[in-house]
């Protein structure tokens, strides 16, 4: 790699790189990536909780906001 890095690109290089045109730009397709919009999405909110509680689900392992917030479902 770090002769990959080093390399400068000289002026006769450009030659290999295409013209690009406005068919191809026509042509692309971009996309964002990432999730999927959730049909459902979570809405941010602030929250004061005591550390002990707070301290506990995360005791629970990985998930445990997910977990939380299913128990609060069940809840109301």
């Amino acid at each position: 790699m770090a002769r990959v890095d080093a390399h400068v690109i000289q002026p006769e290089e450009y030659i290999e790189l295409p013209e690009l045109t406005d068919e191809m730009f026509a042509r692309a397709r971009f996309s964002k990536g990432g999730r999927p919009v959730s049909a459902n999405p979570r809405v941010l909110i602030s929250l004061r909780l005591p550390a002990d509680l707070l301290e506990k689900w995360r005791a629970t392992g990985p998930g445990w906001q997910t977990r939380m917030a299913e128990r609060l479902k069940r809840v109301t």
